[in-house]
């Protein structure tokens, strides 16, 4: 089972491509076991009309927040995660020191605070904020993008505002971005529109469990994380009549692999916990773009268990001697 490749720091991407599109695309087709260098812009000329494009419209969180403890002014670093019970928010929590019950942090800007009111064991913490008002409105005034670690260490920009989300994104919720998506350009949609291929969107709100190692060898083991996700019944009524026609179901990226896959390609909403492995046998997605995922990680195994292992080794091998940029800044792969 392939879990494990070699990969140069200086392949981890620090910046996307500009324009968007003009990414790399390393071409996988199961048929043959084939691999072919082209660009993301080309993406119309390898679907066919009448296919379907399935995009994932979450949007990614100003979720990091800066500041210091009110008692000893030590730094603390925060991440939001979701709504908590009544008006807290579910975090992640780094400080100098312990941080107890009953104290507050000042977030930089000294216009809100927040006091942590529950600790509970092997969950996020439970922080009550100052001000009034809904999550994404107060993060879009104090927060910061929430990059992964081997970007920039996490320290995100202004730049990254915009850079960090996808031009669909719509619904907020997700504290990382769905990193497929990022490729995509207002042009590149309209030509795939202009070629007869049709686009739906999915929501998954993407959590920090996504980017999970696997911790022991036997992912039967893993313990996968839950991410709250959604199929409309528009792209239900699209995804029936593309198949009945003969197209294929095109996913966007890993998340919209997991909602589509969740749903069995049917109207739904809540929360996954789906693992997709090699052995899993796939009801909706017929090919897949993702962008290239951390070793040992479920992502990995979910793009193994549609390419299979011959052909998913050979790509990563063939995309680390070329030159291809890692990560969620960098390039991406099709499977068809």
């Amino acid at each position: 089972m392939f879990l494990d490749y070699e990969l140069p720091a200086d392949r981890i991407a620090q910046r996307p491509v500009e324009p968007r599109d003009a990414a790399r695309l390393l071409v996988a087709r199961r048929a043959d076991g084939s691999l072919e260098h082209r660009t993301v812009a080309d993406l119309p000329e390898l679907l066919a009309p009448g296919d379907l494009v399935v995009v994932n419209d979450t949007r990614v969180l100003p979720a990091r927040l800066l500041g210091r403890r009110e008692t000893t002014g030590g730094k603390w670093e925060g991440l939001y995660l979701q709504s908590g019970p009544g008006d807290t928010w579910a975090m992640m929590s780094k400080s100098g020191g312990t941080l107890r019950v009953g104290e507050r942090v000042i977030v930089d800007g000294e216009d809100l605070s927040l006091e942590l009111v529950a600790r509970p064991d092997g969950e996020p913490w439970l922080f009550r904020p100052s001000l009034p008002g809904p999550p994404e409105d107060l993060l879009t005034r104090f927060g910061m993008i929430p990059l992964p670690p081997y970007i920039r260490q996490g320290r995100g920009d202004e730049a990254d505002r915009e850079q960090y989300q996808t031009v669909f994104a719509e619904v907020a919720g997700s504290v990382a971005a769905p990193t497929a998506g990022l490729h995509f350009t207002p042009e590149l949609l309209a030509r795939l529109t202009d070629r007869g291929i049709n686009r739906a969107t999915v929501t998954l709100h993407v959590g920090l469990g996504t980017f999970q190692p696997l911790t022991d060898g036997d992912p039967d083991r893993h313990a996968i994380h839950r991410e709250w996700c959604a199929v409309p019944g528009a792209t239900a009524e699209a995804i029936r009549k593309t198949k009945e026609a003969g197209g294929r179901v095109v996913a966007i990226g890993t998340t919209s692999v997991r909602t589509l896959e969740s749903s069995g390609g049917n109207e739904w909403s809540g929360d996954t916990a789906l693992f997709i492995r090699p052995g899993y046998e796939f009801r909706v997605v017929d090919a897949l773009m993702t962008n290239f995922h951390l070793p040992r990680t479920s992502l990995l195994l979910l793009v193994g268990a549609l390419t299979g292992d011959d052909l998913i080794r050979a790509a990563y091998a063939e995309a680390v001697v070329t030159g291809y940029r890692f990560y969620s800044y960098g390039d991406a792969m099709l499977v068809l």
